[in-house]
């Protein structure tokens, strides 16, 4: 059953195996040195019984001393090398699921909240951690000890060991029961830290938004809401807890009673024929030969029996914390592996190679849905490598949809998009997004360094090729005016700069990879119209030689590409120059007359 449970993890149990090995070797010789200790215990009763002398102490106190030493010394590499092996396991599956996260596409971070990951990526991964050290650790040092004890205490007494171990079955059904409770509760405990993780996150990431609308109160309400209850859901699972250890105890107790008072009539009998056998002397040896035989049990023997007795509390009572552990690792690995087993729906397809691109663009018949949602209607449209397309149209048309097909943030069927007249699928996705700039719409920057924002994915940038990436994005002016330069820290999400410079950020770093295919996807709707000629005058020079795409309402952005196409509900309704499409006097027209009269509006 352990084993079935610990299934997605052994890949890494046999990766670290002969650490789990050593760790296996420490424990017999720990448990095997201890297993000692009451033995020594009871030959030092019986002997010091007979007579005490400084000699006999001396040498039993060194034997115990040497014992105690010895099974400290393994019991520190046990903990060391089983330990260390559960860090080590914990280190590479938390670079798996990192990994595994970074391969997963689009679509799943749209279905996943961001504080479920992190709370599985954080709690539930520490939770497996301690699976596989102190679970494992106490499991064995239980089994191994509770098997070398046992295998004594029936050499001392049968009948008084079978009582002993009466109440175990009992223990076995309060264990099982309790386990599969904490397993449940802790399962729901987890599912709602992800829910809080979740609200934390975007609060955090929202924080400008609650301010604005003044939702502090509610939010730190709602806050309180889901606390109350994830305290509720733990204090259960405490309240579970409370029971089972006592109840263990509580066990255990009656059954060392049990043996104090059977053994304890054993050495009184014992003790009294003893007395008998002295007073009778050496003239009935008859006598004496049939006491030698009687069950009775001696001081030491019942020291050493009592002394296994009370060794064996602790590791039988850690047992119900070792459950709880690995009921709450086998929670979160089942909440982990659920990562581990989603696969990415975009990846390189058999065949896909290494490419070289030119720029050249083809959506041929393209008919694309999202969530059984119609998006895209057999489009079909070519861009030239070298030239430059603008898509405007209404909100919803399919405009980003349709420029996200190209790096394959989205998936079109195969044959439908095609760059330099071969199917895109055929291109590795390393190759074929390290020829691809995308400035998305949504810009997003890292808690970073200015210079690292610009220079992501380009570890061999100079700060020349910065400052002109910087520059092209007409960004360098406003970054040379920090008090840090380019070695400003951005806060998270970039939030300590304005959405203009952010964008700007954005676009210097899409430059500076000096891609074939640059895509815009109104990436200048934050900027005014006097930043934005600045930019459209620098990227004209960057343009030259690269295919480039640009979407965005504003018509002073698109009125100086090669063609523009109008992409509404999905079909493109216009495709032209500025100056072909104002004469058709349909949608772009339309839109050029609206924008002109703002301006005009605007001056007066």
């Amino acid at each position: 059953m352990m084993l079935k449970s610990l299934r997605p993890l052994l890949p890494y149990l046999k990766r670290y195996r002969w650490g789990y090995v050593a760790g296996t070797v420490c424990v017999f010789l720990t448990n095997g040195i201890w297993i000692l200790f009451p033995l020594v215990l009871g030959k030092a009763a019986d002997d010091l019984n007979s007579g005490v002398t400084r000699h006999k102490l001396l040498l039993y106190a060194g034997i115990l001393l040497a014992i105690a030493t010895t099974k400290g010394i393994f019991q520190f590499l046990t903990r060391w090398i089983v330990i260390g092996v559960s860090r080590d396991i914990e280190f590479d599956l938390r670079n798996d699921l990192f990994a595994r996260l970074e391969s997963l596409s689009y679509s799943y971070y749209q279905r996943h909240r961001t504080g479920d990951i992190m709370a599985r990526a954080t709690n539930d991964l520490n939770a497996v951690r301690m699976l596989l050290g102190p679970a494992i650790m106490y499991s064995a040092n239980t089994l191994v000890y509770t098997a070398g004890a046992l295998a004594f205490m029936i050499s001392i007494s049968p009948w008084l060991t079978l009582y002993t171990f009466l109440p175990l079955p009992a223990v076995s059904v309060v264990i099982q029961t309790f386990g599969r409770r904490i397993h449940e509760r802790f399962e729901r405990i987890q599912a709602m830290f992800s829910d809080i993780s979740a609200r934390a996150q975007e609060n955090f990431s929202g924080a400008r938004l609650i301010r604005a609308y003044v939702q502090e109160e509610a939010e730190i309400r709602a806050f309180e809401t889901e606390n109350q209850e994830y305290i509720r859901r733990s204090l259960k699972l405490v309240r579970l807890m409370g029971m089972l250890w006592p109840t263990l105890e509580l066990m255990l107790g009656c059954a060392v009673v049990f043996v104090l008072w059977l053994g304890g009539r054993e050495v009184i009998h014992g003790l009294s024929h003893v007395t008998l056998v002295t007073n009778l002397g050496t003239s009935h040896p008859a006598i004496t030969t049939t006491l030698s035989l009687s069950g009775s049990m001696s001081v030491g023997q019942f020291v050493s029996f009592s002394t296994y007795m009370m060794q064996l509390t602790w590791p039988i009572i850690a047992l119900g914390w070792v459950i709880n552990i690995f009921q709450r690792g086998t929670a979160s690995l089942i909440r982990i592996n659920e990562i581990m087993r989603e696969e990415p729906e975009i990846k390189d397809a058999p065949g896909a190679q290494d490419r070289e691109i030119e720029g050249e663009i083809e959506f041929r018949g393209l008919n694309f849905s999202y969530e059984g949602k119609q998006i895209l209607h057999d489009l079909n449209l070519r861009v030239p490598a070298g030239s430059s397309l603008a898509i405007v149209g209404p909100t919803g048309s399919g405009k980003t949809t349709l420029v996200s097909l190209i790096p394959r943030i989205y998936d079109a069927e195969s044959g439908t998009v095609l760059i330099d007249d071969r199917p895109i699928r055929d291109y590795s996705l390393a190759s074929l997004r390290k020829s691809i700039g995308f400035v998305p719409q949504e810009t997003f920057l890292f808690s970073d360094r200015i210079r690292e924002n610009i220079a992501l994915g380009v570890d061999s940038a100079t700060d020349q090729e910065i400052h002109n990436a910087a520059d092209a994005a007409n960004i360098a002016t406003d970054i040379e005016g920090f008090p840090e330069g380019y070695d400003t820290m951005v806060g998270e999400r970039g939030i300590t700069l304005s959405g203009g410079q952010k964008q700007r950020t954005a676009i210097a770093r899409a430059l500076i990879r000096n891609p074939k295919i640059l895509i815009l996807d109104d990436a200048l709707s934050s900027v005014d119209t006097h930043t934005e000629d600045k930019i459209l005058n620098h990227l004209r020079d960057v343009m030259r030689g690269r295919t480039t795409i640009f979407i965005s309402h504003r018509v002073s952005t698109v009125r100086n590409a090669d063609r523009i196409a109008v992409l509404h509900s999905g079909r493109i309704v216009e495709l032209g120059t500025h100056d072909e499409l104002l004469a058709l006097n349909g949608y772009y027209s339309d839109l050029y007359n609206k924008q002109l009269l703002e301006e005009e509006l605007a001056e007066v």
